[in-house]
């Protein structure tokens, strides 16, 4: 029984289907309490631009049929899921504590605050979520959820990567 192939241009199906996940998952924990901070939001980002990307390589070769596009949008799939990776290694060494989070996470306001901020924040609407807090990590093996997000990232980026370093395949002529 031989290794089911994925081809190259099915990739980015996968890419779509794994980022919307990705993104359900982060809603289905807000939607259960844990409210993302600036950083959470921006790992968010990062699939929306996969998805984006992915969508593009699903039609791009119908209407541009060319067999290098296949291998530069997987690239470029790829090149998203590593700038995630490195975005959720950043979070979850913020909260490890190992470098110091952007001034966006921060409780403290920073910059001009009008009336309607100062009001919000006394009616207890506006809440900062700090980036150094974990709201979760997982009870086996201790990883935030930026610290899960960097590893499937990393894991997408390399199989993207490897959908675009596969041989484009040649016509056999008799």
């Amino acid at each position: 029984m031989g290794v089911v192939e994925l081809p190259r241009r099915h990739w980015p199906l996968v890419a779509l289907i794994a980022s919307a996940a990705m993104l359900a998952t982060a809603h289905a924990f807000e939607a259960a309490g844990y409210r993302p901070c600036a950083l959470c939001l921006r790992q968010r980002e990062v699939y929306w631009a996969a998805i984006a990307m992915a969508a593009a390589a699903l039609v791009l070769p119908r209407l541009w049929p060319n067999p290098l596009l296949p291998r530069g949008a997987n690239a470029l799939i790829g090149g998203a899921f590593l700038a995630g990776a490195a975005v959720a290694a950043y979070h979850a060494g913020v909260e490890w504590k190992f470098w110091p989070g952007p001034t966006t996470c921060a409780n403290v306001a920073t910059g001009a605050i009008s009336a309607d901020d100062i009001a919000k924040a006394l009616a207890g609407s506006v809440k900062a979520v700090p980036c150094d807090e974990a709201a979760w990590r997982d009870p086996v093996a201790g990883l935030s959820m930026a610290g899960w997000n960097a590893l499937v990232s990393a894991g997408l980026a390399g199989f993207s990567f490897f959908a675009a370093a596969r041989p484009i395949a040649r016509p056999e002529h008799d």
